[in-house]
């Protein structure tokens, strides 16, 4: 690949040759059975194919199961039609986690585009810059990786899932479920849960640890690209050297928060529909839900903040010591007297560049010791609690607000 620089004060462009590619799009055995069942390409096309047939592999035989089995509508405590929690994690969040992986794979270029483009990067830094992209290329598309992730599933995550999540439905009902039926020697699947156990959940499960996995790649690359020696400009207008495109991060995981806050919506739904819960229940989870994705999506660029205190505490020593140097000579020229007669004041370039001084100077000042603002904080949190907001309706009946509102209205 080819990037060219525009340099507007040369009035020329350079054109730096790039034999590298990075895209955070999945690359490793995964993918490429994929491109092999025609569900994807290299480029990662086909998404509406991939989403509806990954989706429907692992929700449609557990309705098909369940209507055989007679557990769809009724016959146990939570039939399967109802089962909020298993509908939004293959409904949904499937979806979701598929999708982002074609929006990372659009988005991440761009951003890591942006480090030679805003000359972030020196020229004698580039082949390094090249040796980091190709290391965390082979550590993306490691099969070694993704085959412990697939290990992972079916063994860690089997004990974890069914304690914490699959099994515990039934403690919370203290009845047989769709997928797994309540007997004096324990819980005995069903057909319908023998396929969740073995198929459904562990393709949820992967699809989510493998994103985490991307996540700690992108960490990776973000804290070596801080090793570097970096060109920042005190001065940016971004209030952060120049840094502040990082934040489109957000962007490009904003599908994956928002399948956070479905998984955790359709947990707490169905605590709260069969388990006789209240949302006000569920405040450490909200609480820790909506930490760890500020932390997983903002954590990684944390990395840069010493380089912006050392930024700057040197701009601030540099830019006094060149408006002191200014101002003397200002006060000197037109406060003392020593401008010449025929000098007029009205117009003068010296107040505009004082002016311009002094606003370079407060830019500096506000200078964030982190590359993002309370902004994408901000905008992470809401996008984590949208699905989740609608359970605030169970708090009061729906007769009873709708009364309030046409109360307040009219």
């Amino acid at each position: 690949m080819s990037i060219t620089r525009h340099d507007s004060d040369m009035g020329k462009e350079e054109s730096f040759k790039e034999p590298y590619d990075i895209s955070f799009k999945p690359g490793g055995p995964f993918n490429r059975l994929l491109v092999l069942l025609r569900l994807s390409d290299p480029a990662l096309g086909l998404l509406k194919r991939r989403i509806i047939c990954i989706s429907l592999f692992a929700w449609l035989p557990l309705l098909l199961l369940s209507l055989f089995g007679g557990t769809a509508l009724g016959g146990v405590s939570v039939p399967f039609l109802f089962d909020i929690e298993t509908h939004a994690r293959l409904l949904l969040a499937v979806p979701l986690l598929i999708g982002a992986e074609l929006l990372a794979g659009r988005r991440i270029r761009e951003i890591i585009g942006q480090f030679l483009d805003r000359r972030i990067i020196p020229e004698e830094s580039i082949p390094r810059f090249g040796a980091i992209i190709d290391s965390t290329n082979r550590l993306k598309n490691s099969v070694v990786v993704e085959c412990l992730l697939i290990i992972l599933v079916y063994v860690v995550g089997h004990f974890f899932w069914s304690t914490m999540s699959g099994m515990a439905q039934t403690v919370v009902t203290e009845a047989s479920t769709w997928y797994a039926v309540a007997s004096d020697s324990g819980l005995r699947l069903s057909p319908a849960g023998y396929w969740y156990v073995l198929v459904s959940r562990p393709i949820f499960q992967f699809l989510f640890i493998r994103w985490y996995f991307i996540i700690f790649v992108w960490a990776r690359f973000l804290w070596k690209i801080s090793r570097l020696n970096l060109c920042l400009i005190p001065s940016h207008p971004d209030r952060a050297a120049g840094l502040g495109f990082l934040t489109i991060s957000i962007n490009v995981m904003a599908l994956l928060i928002l399948a956070h806050g479905v998984i955790l919506s359709g947990s707490m739904a169905y605590r709260i529909f069969f388990g006789g819960a209240k949302f006000t229940d569920f405040s450490v989870e909200l609480i820790g839900g909506t930490v760890l994705v500020v932390l997983v999506v903002l954590g990684p660029l944390i990395a840069f903040i010493p380089h912006l205190l050392h930024t700057k505490r040197m701009a601030v020593y540099g830019y006094g010591t060149l408006g002191s140097r200014y101002v003397e000579r200002f006060d000197r020229k037109w406060v003392r007297g020593d401008a010449s007669a025929d000098t007029e004041l009205l117009g003068s370039a010296d107040i505009q560049s004082l002016a311009d001084l002094g606003n370079s100077y407060e830019i500096i000042r506000g200078l964030r010791l982190v590359p993002f603002g309370k902004e994408a904080v901000f905008g992470i949190v809401v996008i984590f609690l949208l699905p989740i907001l609608p359970l605030a309706l169970t708090m009061m009946p729906v007769e009873e607000l709708i009364r309030k509102l046409l109360g307040a209205v009219f």
